[in-house]
């Protein structure tokens, strides 16, 4: 049964910046550029019909395309450091899209994520990284920022246990509005005939 997560994607470009973060870290498994991403809730494993359930509800949402800065770095773990990640500029608007997707979740039964929502890609993986290992390679990439990028819309994405995260799949994706027509066609694709795990 494969782990369900909303999350939004990240564009090529913000991605291929993203990539210059790698490399500089002992112990560091570092996720693939194609596996980038910003999770917006994590569900886990679900049975198929409550997959059905989970993207039944998510058509109710309708909100505006929007812009997002990834800015900063940081890391998870302090005394015994187990990810590194690029962090997000404050926005209203991603924190009102995944606020209603929580309440959705809330609704469907769904057990609350009992962490406090911190938007952030992870960009490696530790194993045995120092502290100090870690403090000077976030201190040397501390002013990372990338160009401001639209989001057009979210997803619902799929993964099976692996080493290091992904492969990640997109089961479905919802368009925000006014996201521009050729990712509104794209979106076109999927249809609900081919609802989640079928």
């Amino acid at each position: 049964m494969p782990r369900l997560f909303t999350a939004l994607e990240i564009p090529r470009d913000a991605a291929l910046s993203l990539s210059l973060l790698r490399g500089g870290l002992p112990g560091a498994r570092w996720i693939d550029v194609e596996n980038y991403h910003l999770t917006l809730r994590f569900i886990g494993d679900v049975e198929g019909h409550v997959a059905d359930e989970i993207a039944n509800a998510l058509d109710r949402v309708h909100r505006p395309s929007f812009a997002l800065t990834l800015s900063g770095v940081g890391a998870f773990g302090q005394k015994k450091p187990h990810a590194v990640w690029a962090g997000v500029f404050p926005s209203s608007e991603l924190a009102a899209l995944q606020g209603e997707i929580d309440r959705i979740f809330q609704r469907l039964g769904i057990p609350a994520d009992p962490r406090k929502f911190m938007p952030h890609v992870t960009l490696a993986r530790l194993r045995n990284s120092s502290p100090l290992e870690v403090a000077q390679y976030l201190s040397a990439r501390g002013n990372f920022s990338t160009l401001p990028f639209r989001v057009g819309r979210f997803v619902l994405m799929s993964s099976r246990d692996s080493v290091g995260g992904g492969p990640y799949i997109v089961e479905e994706a919802w368009p925000l509005s006014g996201a521009d027509a050729r990712a509104a066609s794209r979106l076109a694709s999927v249809s609900d005939a081919s609802r989640i795990m079928r």
